[in-house]
């Protein structure tokens, strides 16, 4: 289902709009639902990376934790 909406952006930014969706030859409305469709992907990995973030600050690697690993690591050509 697809609601309508208003929203109010800058002049310069629709212009730019206008100039890509010409160029994609697709409509406003659809280049803005994937332009927010990005920007919820964007903000779902932020959290996810966030919340990686705060667990390893709540329990830390101790050191030495990957030291058996090191000599796996495959680096190319070096």
């Amino acid at each position: 289902m697809m609601k309508t909406i208003q929203i109010t952006i800058d002049e310069e930014l629709l212009e730019n709009v206008d100039e890509v969706v010409h160029e994609l030859g697709e409509t406003r409305s659809a280049f803005v639902r994937q332009a927010l469709e990005r920007a919820l992907r964007q903000w779902q990995i932020y959290k996810l990376e966030e919340q990686h973030a705060a667990g390893y600050r709540r329990h830390p690697v101790p050191p030495g934790e990957f030291d058996d690993w090191q000599d796996e690591q495959y680096w190319g050509d070096e």
